[in-house]
């Protein structure tokens, strides 16, 4: 067997190594923390906004502008329908109008020109009574022909459907071609901006969790996000007896789209739990431990159970460890002396 050259290097990094202390390592207590008790729930991510277009007048459809998991922009138009019957309503509905101005007109100028007539005694009362209904009629003539042509223009605008939020369209109910009738559904779609979390949870647990009205939602891969706001319903389903639950995530959060499962921590009161920093922890396929370092200086490697995240820097820990044990913080370098340890 060819044996390596030892160079003045490695050698000079194998006599520091050996010769480093077990004090030198540094190492903190097992703590244990007063927590909020969490209990964890499924929940399932969906969109505050999210709804489906319907049609509001009549007419074959003429263009399409967008399809599925398209994203639209609030107020783009969407979807258009032939106008040529809104437009031929705009049209009788001016039409009508001007008509209405010229018969005010001329109720106006003759219910003056009665009422001269009859401070001057010319004419008797019942003319001027018949002038100004006339021009009351008028005037109801008038207030009604416009607003036929307002009725006619937004009929005109239905024509042409948008977008109320923008989000991603998610179906399309209806084709080129096809007749759309009001109340017909055209596409529908979900905004992205606001998410929320649905959960379903056990009648036992609800009067804690409404008391406490405090849940973080643990995103796979994104750490844990608060909850902004917590709608319990007042009622409980028949079939389950289970009570559902809405948390509202921030708003603009990325990482989540509708229909994801997560998980949902509510608080429900406060326990101690015994923890370690997370960068103690030592991962070893499907072996978890941490490196103990006694009172002798001599370091050990310790297999125990964790639990969930307690904050951003600790863990807790199920069972494996004794409170104030001694955790090395640095695995690579615990790892490195043991081995020396038993050479």
């Amino acid at each position: 067997m060819r044996k390596l050259p030892i160079t003045s290097s490695l050698l000079l990094a194998l006599l520091l190594s050996a010769s480093l202390p077990a004090q030198e390592l540094v190492h903190v207590p097992v703590d244990i923390k007063t927590v909020n008790q969490l209990y964890y729930l499924d929940g399932v991510v969906e969109a505050v906004h999210q709804s489906t277009l319907t049609a509001q007048t009549s007419g074959q459809v003429k263009a399409l502008h967008f399809d599925v998991e398209d994203f639209v922009e609030s107020g783009q138009v969407i979807l258009e329908l032939d106008d040529t019957e809104q437009q031929a309503q705009i049209k009788q509905a001016e039409a009508n109008l001007n008509a209405a101005k010229a018969g005010l007109k001329d109720a106006r100028d003759e219910h003056k020109r009665v009422k001269e007539i009859f401070t001057k005694k010319l004419v008797s009362k019942s003319a001027l009574d018949k002038a100004e209904a006339a021009l009351k009629k008028a005037h109801a003539n008038h207030e009604a022909a416009l607003a036929s042509l307002e009725q006619a223009q937004k009929q005109l605008e239905y024509t042409r459907v948008t977008a109320p939020y923008p989000g991603l369209v998610t179906e399309r109910h209806i084709e080129v071609g096809e007749t759309a009738q009001p109340g017909k559904p055209l596409m529908s779609g979900i905004s992205l901006d606001r998410l929320r979390v649905v959960v379903d949870v056990p009648q036992n647990l609800i009067n804690a969790i409404r008391k406490e009205k405090h849940a973080i939602v643990e995103i796979p891969d994104n750490g844990m996000v608060p909850v902004e706001k917590l709608t319990i319903f007042p009622f409980a389903e028949k079939r389950s007896n289970t009570f559902k639950v809405r948390l509202d995530l921030p708003e603009d959060f990325k990482g989540l789209l509708p229909g994801m499962f997560v998980k949902v921590a509510f608080v429900t009161g406060e326990t101690t739990v015994m923890t370690v920093p997370i960068s103690a922890v030592v991962f070893r396929s499907e072996v978890t431990g941490v490196y103990i370092v006694e009172e002798d200086g001599k370091v050990m490697f310790r297999h125990i159970r964790i639990g969930h995240l307690v904050d951003a820097n600790s863990m807790e820990v199920l069972s494996g460890l004794l409170e104030n044990e001694q955790v090395a913080l640095d695995p690579i370098a615990a790892g490195a002396l043991l081995k020396k340890q038993r050479r």
